[in-house]
């Protein structure tokens, strides 16, 4: 990358922060514009942009792409215009006896930081740069984006689409290699988001650690599937089976493995096969089914299943078409149940990331818990079963950023949900109020009564009789 590329974003960086500055406070109708404009982009160049989507994977269902990254991004869109008055409005606080009644006021105010960085992924290359965008501008901030490389010409048409929408003052996308985005991690935002692998994360902070610039961190993580005794295998087997192909696992709350009760295990995985025929009569030539994005991510997960077949797992194939794989380049892989799992094969110490499932058992549900708290707080966790005891125990019991009850994935879909990991999987959310107060600084305003408070407690030296009245007062 040469230093032009980093001066390009230096600059739009400082002219944005000038505009933030001198426009300051802008109306909330300017706000809504803006995201009015962004849902506009999306609807405009739908086809085009699953197209771009399609391209880059090698295939991918335009059908797919509608659902998650342009319908849902616009209905995310529309809730921000929604609630953003209500999430804007300040917040009134409690002052101390008596001050409240001598007229003191105490409020806090929800205001712009002012320049967000976004680092997006390629997994939904167009959910996750105008999601958090949408929420970005409900807090009155401006933006600048940096897309994946992998999927470049999805990138690319952003960059097009958002110059023909917004001034480089409001909104501006920076395509290249991952030399670009390290410097763009680089630069004095005044708040950073970033979706990807955990690994990346580490390097974005320490990256945005220099200027001190807070971030959202989007990780991933190994998303476990708690099956119960009491769990209807064959319809949550469809369910995580719809999980795990969506994409061809390339999501970061894929479901990563299953914990089936010991005796329920045949019945378990019977359950994700039939689900998976259900929902694939074949996979090669199946335009509902996702490629893998890369040859090397491809040739990680048959690396993957390679390592946990030599260590002595067993490997199932849900290849509902007995279709040949071997003499492909569509990167197109079946569902790859791994039974009989350890732990140290690579499928049960890194994120999967694709259409690969291990599965564990247990005897009793606290073995599953256990493990799941022996290992980092995964992004999501899953439970299946109508025991509202046994349910309430997995989740008092453990941590995650966010949970889906008798589903998977579904709580990400919920816009009115916080979106966020916790500990390796992640720090900060979207989605919701939290969302916009992620990207707004809540600023404290206290209004001091008229009365001298400060001399009538006795806080003013010389200090007294009235300040020790004051200090007993506080202590009781």
């Amino acid at each position: 990358m040469t230093d032009n590329r980093k001066s390009d974003m230096e600059d739009v960086l400082r002219r944005q922060r000038s505009a933030h500055h001198q426009t300051r406070p802008e109306p909330m109708a300017l706000r809504k514009d803006r995201i009015e404009r962004a849902i506009k982009l999306l609807k405009d160049n739908a086809e085009d942009l699953t197209k771009v989507m399609s391209a880059d994977f090698g295939s991918r269902s335009p059908q797919q792409s509608m659902i998650t990254d342009i319908a849902g991004t616009i209905a995310f869109g529309r809730y921000c215009l929604k609630h953003m008055d209500g999430w804007a409005k300040p917040d009134k606080r409690h002052v101390q006896f008596p001050l409240g009644l001598l007229g003191a006021k105490a409020e806090v105010r929800y205001e712009p930081k002012g320049v967000v960085g976004i680092l997006s992924p390629w997994n939904f290359p167009v959910n996750l740069t105008f999601g958090p965008l949408m929420q970005v501008f409900a807090a009155g901030n401006r933006a600048m984006i940096k897309p994946s490389e992998f999927t470049e010409r999805t990138s690319m048409l952003m960059r097009e689409l958002v110059a023909k929408v917004f001034t480089p003052d409001e909104c501006a996308v920076f395509t290249g290699p991952p030399e670009v985005a390290a410097a763009f991690s680089s630069l004095p935002f005044d708040h950073l988001v970033f979706t990807g692998s955990t690994a990346t994360g580490r390097r974005v902070m320490e990256a945005a650690s220099a200027n001190l610039v807070p971030v959202t961190l989007e990780l991933g993580g190994k998303s476990p599937v708690f099956m119960g005794r009491s769990a209807d295998f064959t319809k949550a087997g469809e369910r995580v089976a719809m999980g795990k192909m969506l994409n061809a696992g390339q999501i970061c709350l894929a479901p990563d493995y299953l914990y089936v009760p010991e005796d329920k295990q045949d019945e378990a995985i019977h359950g994700v096969w039939q689900g998976t025929a259900n929902m694939y009569s074949s996979l090669l030539d199946n335009e509902d089914y996702a490629s893998v994005v890369t040859d090397r991510h491809f040739d990680r997960l048959k690396a993957m299943v390679a390592d946990a077949r030599d260590k002595g797992a067993e490997v199932i194939e849900v290849n509902p078409g007995n279709e040949d794989f071997s003499n492909t380049n569509a990167r197109k892989m079946p569902l790859t149940i791994l039974k009989n799992v350890t732990d140290d094969m690579q499928a049960m110490q890194e994120e999967i990331f694709g259409p690969v499932l291990p599965v564990k058992t247990y005897r009793e549900i606290d073995e599953a818990i256990d493990y799941v708290n022996a290992n980092d707080r995964p992004l999501g966790l899953y439970y299946f079963g109508s025991d509202r005891k046994e349910q309430e125990k997995v989740l008092k019991r453990t941590i995650s950023g966010g949970v889906t009850v008798n589903d998977v994935i579904f709580h990400v879909s919920m816009d009115d949900l916080p979106f966020g990991g916790v500990g390796p999987s992640g720090m900060g959310s979207y989605h919701g109020v939290e969302g916009f107060r992620e990207f707004s600084h809540a600023r404290s305003v206290y209004t001091q009564t008229k009365v001298d408070v400060a001399k009538l407690s006795g806080l003013k030296p010389p200090y007294g009789a009235k300040t020790l009245k004051t200090v007993k007062s506080m202590m009781k």
